[in-house]
């Protein structure tokens, strides 16, 4: 069997029989009857609110049941509860990504994840272990003072583990590969209560499942990922007026075909609301923006490798703002400048080829133009280097073939607003049909009903076997953010 291109699929050879591997996963005793369960608690009520509650304010939450687990013991609870009133389960955490999700039912209890006990890390082994629902704020803080640093996202806010489960698309991506290859061990609790680790060793087939196959696994409660040593770092954002993003994107694009796996940068065209925290001279009109992180490389700092980049874009035009500097890990999570606070959006997402002179033109047809005018951000981010390699280790989904992540995304500033946001996004995917690849990166899909391809049909089916072995009563089957059993969506 052949895997489509950025896929792998579920590695075999001599294996025990699959029940047997997967019960000698099991790392603790038979669930716990006595174990005190959350109130499920139902709409009305403040402690459904607190569980419902989401980054993406556009999306409507509305489970029959909800409750936040801050211990495995209360995610046993809540499972049995709902096992017992043949109720399906959902899980969100930060809820970035809850516009992937399918539309909630009257029949499901949404576990709001939120595990205590803090980020462990172990400087010596370069690992840290992150419970469920801590952001990568809390993780980077945790690392960063051992010179550590984890394939973390672009937001300090998003959750750590649904990224990683969605694979993850860090600024380091290019030089160490999808995030989701760095994951080490995942511990979770299945739909019958029993906790489990899975790793490289232990129910291989679950491991790789997992890690970009789309959920509905189960409730992961921990991940344990490598960390990378990391302690100087060329980072920031500058940004022009968008008259010059002919000139940007064009020499932009030239210059990521050859780029340094160390270089790992966007290009947006942003229509940005004038928020609190937002230089007033980038609210004024549509700007472009050139942001990223670039490591050292072999000898040249990042330093010369970003200025091999900007120095002939500033000489062109100075920039509106500027904020490229020499730094430290921790100044990474700003550079991209993501809201911090919660907010109605609606986005979407397209795996590109190069663009050349015609998709330039195609892309710009659209971004900054009136015919774009709802769209707050209009994204390419550059893939290649790390990404684009295979990694044996890695999980269904270990690297990604297209030349750039498209993401695009409209805030929903009234009540009006999500017409013109629906139209600007068709808009600019149906002119940049021709260079869409026909697959998705996981942590880049924000839509449910919008196109999902991360692998092929015989992949899906095989995902899909893992499903049912593990959950065989289909409890998280509405969890799945991928079609079931297909594992594509068009």
């Amino acid at each position: 069997m052949t895997a489509c291109p950025g896929t792998s699929a579920l590695p075999r050879g001599s294996r025990k029989p699959r029940n047997q591997e997967f019960q000698e996963t099991i790392v603790t005793a038979e669930p716990n009857p006595a174990a005190t369960a959350p109130i499920l608690a139902a709409a009305g009520e403040s402690a459904y609110a607190a569980a419902t509650s989401s980054y993406n304010l556009a999306v409507e939450i509305r489970p029959l049941f909800a409750a936040t687990a801050t211990t495995v013991a209360d995610v046993q609870a809540i499972l049995r509860e709902a096992r017992a009133q043949n109720l399906s389960v959902r899980v969100h955490a930060t809820g970035h990504a809850a516009g992937s999700a399918l539309p909630y039912g009257a029949d499901d209890v949404l576990i709001r994840v939120r595990l205590e006990g803090g980020v462990a890390v172990d400087p010596e082994a370069r690992t840290a272990v992150i419970p469920a629902g801590t952001p990568w704020g809390e993780v980077l803080a945790a690392s960063a003072p051992h010179g550590l640093v984890p394939l973390h996202g672009s937001s300090p806010t998003v959750g750590a583990v649904g990224y990683l489960l969605r694979t993850g698309l860090s600024f380091y991506g290019r030089r160490y590969g999808l995030a989701s290859n760095s994951v080490t061990s995942i511990t979770l609790v299945t739909a019958d209560g029993a906790v489990v680790t899975v790793n490289h060793d232990h129910d291989r087939e679950l491991f790789d499942a997992l890690r970009g196959g789309g959920g509905g696994f189960g409730v992961v409660v921990s991940v344990t990922v490598s960390l990378f040593a990391i302690d100087s770092v060329f980072t920031g954002a500058a940004f022009w007026p968008a008259a010059e993003a002919p000139f940007l994107l064009q020499a932009w694009e030239e210059w990521a075909e050859t780029a340094p796996p160390e270089a790992s940068t966007a290009f947006r065209v942003m229509n940005l609301p004038p928020l609190p925290g937002i230089p007033p001279a980038l609210t004024a009109g549509p700007v472009v923006c050139i942001d990223g992180a670039v490591l050292d490389g072999e000898g040249r700092s990042g330093a010369e490798i970003a200025a091999d980049l900007l120095e002939p874009l500033r000489r062109r035009v100075a920039p509106i703002l500027d904020t490229w500097h020499p730094g430290v890990p921790t100044d990474v999570p700003a550079t991209h400048m993501d809201p911090p606070d919660p907010a109605p959006f609606v986005g979407d997402h397209q795996m590109l080829k190069p663009l050349g002179a015609a998709g330039r033109q195609a892309l710009l047809s659209i971004a900054g133009t009136a015919a774009g005018a709802h769209l707050t951000i209009v994204e390419l981010r550059q893939l290649g280097g790390a990404l684009a390699v295979a990694d044996p280790r890695g999980g269904i989904v270990n690297s990604l073939s297209g030349a750039y992540g498209s993401l695009s995304i409209g805030i929903l500033a009234g009540p009006d607003a999500l017409e013109g946001v629906e139209a600007g996004l068709a808009a600019l995917r149906a002119v940049l049909e021709p260079w869409d690849t026909g697959l998705t990166a996981p942590s880049f899909v924000d839509r449910f009903d919008g196109p999902q391809r991360s692998f092929d049909a015989s992949v899906a089916e095989q995902v899909e076997a893992v499903r049912r072995r593990v959950d065989p009563q289909g409890v998280f089957g509405r969890d799945a953010s991928y079609a079931v059993p297909a594992g594509s969506r068009r």
